[in-house]
């Protein structure tokens, strides 16, 4: 791929804070795209303290015409500054399209870019195409092996987006720049970025999905937001967490002139039941009043729910010994 000089068609881009032990594959997936356009990878780290910025400046020592680093001095994040892509990467994507990934994830098929800016390109009234993901575990955990919200290519209508049953990977997301542009609020306040975005996207048009495992999701690193979110006072967390995005949907019913209002009432209900299952409240996680959010639950999730929740002695025991294990 030729760049010097050449407008880039796609912005990566990334944010990474104390990833040093991961981000060398997400650095080189980018790197390793094999495409027959300019792109560009602008990348923000967030004051790392473990070398993560000095592998991001080796990198754009060797490609300076396609890594473009912002390193901070000072933690953004801790100084209340949550909207980081917002800020410091999509005001200055050059490209018509952005792909996301998170510094703890990578890329893992070289034609990812080509094969989604092709959709995008044929199909000027699509808003976002996204893929498949392997699961990467760090540590030890018994979760699912891979993130494929569905079964076969297939075109996405705003309501399926909107009020979907399970994630999207993050660094699987590519759409219009112009997008990101002019941020509504119900962007900027959220708790996290890659659900509004999708929202976004969905209140434009129609979204693709491509079934193609095209991207590792790396669940349990030290600083995901996963971990993070276990951390301290769990439920107060995670009751927060549900409020901001009941806030958030509210903010997106009311910017998109209440088009989407029942779904989105919708989706509110099923994160507010998904904050009980991960806060444990099995009383109304087995209800008949959430019964058709447990049923979307795989066969795992509900068979750990209902032993813990009938036999917990048996349960913390099987938790110890799969642990002790590892």
């Amino acid at each position: 791929m030729e760049t010097a000089g050449k407008k880039p068609l796609v912005s990566i881009c990334c944010l990474a804070y104390n990833q040093a032990e991961y981000i060398r594959k997400a650095l080189d997936g980018f790197v390793g795209q094999k495409t027959s356009f300019p792109y560009e990878v602008l990348i923000h780290d967030d004051a790392s303290s473990d070398g993560t910025a000095d592998i991001i400046r080796e990198y754009a020592g060797r490609y300076p015409d396609v890594i473009k680093p912002v390193l901070q001095t000072e933690n953004q994040y801790s100084q209340g500054f949550t909207n980081i892509s917002g800020t410091y990467n999509f005001p200055r994507a050059q490209g018509k399209y952005i792909a996301m990934c998170e510094g703890d994830d990578f890329w893992t098929d070289t034609g990812k870019l080509q094969r989604q800016v092709d959709f995008m390109e044929a199909n000027p009234e699509c808003s976002l195409v996204f893929h498949s993901a392997r699961i990467q575990v760090e540590g030890r955990a018994l979760t699912e092996r891979w993130m494929r919200p569905y079964r076969g290519d297939r075109r996405l209508s705003p309501e399926e987006v909107i009020d979907k049953t399970s994630g999207y990977p993050t660094a699987s997301l590519l759409f219009r720049t112009e997008m990101v542009k002019k941020l509504p609020d119900y962007y900027v306040n959220a708790p996290i970025a890659d659900i509004p975005l999708q929202l976004m996207a969905a209140s434009r048009g129609w979204v693709y999905y491509m079934d193609r495992p095209m991207c590792v999701y790396r669940l349990g690193g030290s600083y995901s937001w996963t971990e993070l979110m276990k951390q301290g006072d769990r439920q107060e967390k995670a009751e927060r967490y549900y409020r901001q995005m009941r806030q958030m949907y509210r903010e997106f019913d009311v910017a998109t002139g209440g088009r989407f209002h029942e779904t989105a009432v919708h989706a509110v209900r099923r994160i507010y039941f998904l904050t009980k299952v991960n806060t444990k409240d099995y009383r109304l996680v087995l209800s008949r009043d959430y019964r058709e959010f447990y049923r979307e639950l795989n066969f795992r999730t509900r068979f750990f729910i209902r032993l813990e929740a009938a036999a917990p002695g048996l349960y913390r025991l099987m938790y110890k010994l799969y642990h002790l294990g590892q």
